[in-house]
């Protein structure tokens, strides 16, 4: 179905109005009971149905969470009716939105990993209706029993406030994909970001959780309001702030305007946390740790998805010469070698799989910036720049994959206070073999091991790098040809050795898994929704890198691509 209008077209943003719907229905159903109004100077009382004492099937914590898988499988389906439909779904909204290809996709990752983190929450964050107050300890069986009572009326209070937040941050992130006005766009980045840092803070059983999330919080804030001031000064060198008017604009200029390079310098500031891009990346160690597995995963494929919608809108469409290099190439160049670098080298030490899975995601990006970088270098022609962008949205797809299911896995070990201790990961092998297979098969697609799918996304980084560098070099010698090489060419060497460095702490995963004993000998929990998730992501790691699946994602990507690019 394709259109084009001004004003509003409900079913192009039928995913978000599902989620909106959503949260509606998170609001008023869990306060759902028999209250009465009367009507003065009458005996007369009207059912309101909103307070009062709630009905049972209202009152059952398991609702919040059944609602939101509700809501985001019904905007999934409706996500997938873009990305299946022969010629998508496509046109403008309000003159601030655009559905696209690109847009559509994004949809789809952002939606995919928030269900996901819906339905671990089952396991995560588990209610139960039969919780009651705990009586006067004289009369308790055991100190035991008042533990569980309380811990389960916990678990209870927090279902809603968890899924509305979660419904909120995916409401962002879709509109978010869809803007094509930067002040819109920043709006709804935000929408998420506040979100997804009460989110943070939410892992209560941890002490760190809530120094991670005021961490998080702070930094965020300062990183956003950076971003902000350099928006301003786009619109004092504008005076428009839509996309295609602040490209027009610079394909314009004959040299360089201070106020709009200082503008685009402080947005990538911003977009650089929100990628986790070095140096920028501080806080988000410390969030990753300190938050739950389940938004941990979150932070590491959906809103890093975000920041690099953002950075690509901005630094790609905006301030992207017709030709010959970008003013950011080299700071873009040093800061993706940096990030990646101190990612790999940081998680070497690192004892704490969430900690290591959090400088992991660091080096991800600075693979992604890498990739950007070689865009920037102004050598890559049409052809080139579709193939380096199909690599970095396909690469933002299969991470939902293998680096969601592995924050997945840590969530089963999560409620046994082991996630924060490789010594958790020991013997889960003989414990569990289902699920340490699949953890297994997320670190191999991580590391970027052939036939899974991380090697095909980097490796189709390299290819559009290498590509981008082709014939600048054409020296007799080694030597004279490494000098005369363009230095774009030298950052596909930098994601090779990165890549290899990175095998050394994802293959100690799966040692301690296979080979360390563990001190119990209970079996690993972890219920009917999440386990067979986990095995279709573990799947889904290796249909994506070989076969038909891979081709069919990869033409999603390309489509996506030829969106985005003008």
């Amino acid at each position: 179905m394709s259109s084009e209008v001004s004003g509003i077209s409900p079913e192009l943003l039928l995913p978000e109005l599902i989620m909106l719907a959503g949260l509606v229905a998170l609001i008023i159903v869990p306060n759902i009971g028999d209250a009465r109004f009367r009507i003065p100077l009458t005996s007369l009382r009207i059912p309101t149905l909103f307070g009062g004492t709630r009905f049972e099937i209202t009152r059952d914590p398991r609702i919040p969470n059944r609602i939101t898988i509700a809501t985001l499988l019904a905007s999934l389906a409706a996500a997938q009716l873009g990305l299946l439909s022969p010629g998508g779904w496509s046109g403008e909204v309000g003159n601030v939105l655009l559905v696209d290809e690109f847009s559509i996709l994004m949809t789809n990752i952002f939606v995919s990993v928030l269900f996901l983190c819906a339905v671990a929450t089952t396991h995560r964050i588990p209610a139960d209706p039969g919780a009651t107050a705990p009586k006067p300890i004289s009369a308790q069986p055991s100190s035991a029993w008042v533990a569980r009572k309380t811990e389960a009326l916990y678990d209870n209070r927090r279902q809603v406030d968890f899924h509305i937040l979660l419904l909120t941050t995916g409401l962002g992130m879709s509109l978010m994909a869809k803007s094509t006005h930067l002040f819109m766009l920043f709006v709804c980045m935000e929408l998420a970001s506040l979100s997804s840092y009460v989110l943070v803070g939410f892992h209560k059983e941890s002490e760190e959780g809530g120094e991670a999330g005021t961490k998080y919080f702070i930094v965020g804030s300062v990183a956003s309001a950076v971003g902000i001031y350099g928006m301003s000064l786009l619109y004092l060198w504008n005076g428009d702030l839509s996309i295609s008017g602040l490209s027009s604009s610079w394909q314009s200029m004959e040299q360089l305007d201070p106020l709009a390079t200082a503008g685009i310098g402080m947005m990538l500031v911003a977009f650089g946390f929100k990628v986790g891009a070095a140096p920028f990346h501080l806080a988000i160690p410390d969030a990753y740790s300190g938050a739950s597995s389940i938004v941990a995963g979150m932070l590491a494929t959906a809103s890093k998805a975000m920041g690099f919608v953002a950075l690509l809108r901005v630094m790609l469409l905006v301030s992207m010469p017709v030709s010959g290099e970008a003013f950011w190439f080299f700071v873009m160049a040093v800061i993706s070698v940096v990030t990646m670098t101190w990612g790999n080298l940081a998680a070497l030490s690192s004892d704490n799989p969430k900690r290591l899975l959090a400088y992991s995601s660091v080096a991800h990006a600075g693979y992604m910036l890498a990739a950007v970088a070689a865009i920037g270098s102004g050598l890559a022609d049409a052809e080139t720049k579709a193939m380096i962008a199909t690599a970095i949205l396909f690469h933002l797809s299969v991470l939902v994959v293998f680096k969601l299911g592995a924050f997945l896995v840590l969530s089963t070990i999560e409620t046994e206070g082991d996630s924060h201790r490789i010594e958790g990961l020991h013997g889960l092998a003989r414990r569990d073999p289902l699920i340490a297979g699949s953890m297994f098969v997320f670190m191999l697609s991580l590391a970027g091991v052939p036939p899974f799918s991380g090697f095909l996304s980097k490796l189709l980084m390299i290819n559009g790098i290498v590509t981008a560098s082709a014939g600048t070099g054409g020296a007799s010698s080694i030597l004279s040809w490494a000098s005369s090489v363009e230095p774009v060419f030298w950052l596909a060497v930098a994601v090779v050795l990165n890549s290899a460095l990175s095998l050394f702490y994802y293959l100690r995963i799966g040692l301690v898994m296979f080979f360390e004993p563990h001190e119990g000998t209970a079996g690993l929990s972890c219920n009917f929704p999440l386990r067979p998730f986990i095995m279709l992501l573990a799947v889904l790691s290796m249909a994506f890198g070989i076969g038909p699946a891979s081709e069919f994602l990869v033409d999603i990507a390309s489509d996506a691509a030829g969106a985005l690019l003008p």
